[in-house]
């Protein structure tokens, strides 16, 4: 139960970062990396927008109990070379 409501959060969170990009670029600014690697102007909201996705897709992991072989599969590149 805990691992739903958690989820259905995250989900939450990460859709708000999504609908309310230019909201929170308005209020707490532009980031400079974003602004120069995603883009001339707009950088910052497409930022935002990608920490959004992100934050609903580990929110519906959590819901379906898949986060840790789906960011295990993604992190294990990383630890592989680590181990070795």
């Amino acid at each position: 139960m805990g691992n739903i409501i958690l989820g259905l959060f995250m989900a939450v969170v990460g859709f708000l970062c999504v609908w309310k990009a230019d909201w929170i670029v308005n209020n707490f600014g532009h980031i400079p990396w974003a602004e120069e690697h995603l883009g001339t102007a707009g950088g910052t909201r497409i930022f935002w927008k990608l920490i959004g996705i992100l934050i609903i897709i580990l929110g519906f992991g959590i819901i379906t109990n898949l986060w840790q072989p789906l960011f295990g599969r993604i992190a294990s590149p990383l630890f592989r070379s680590i181990g070795s």
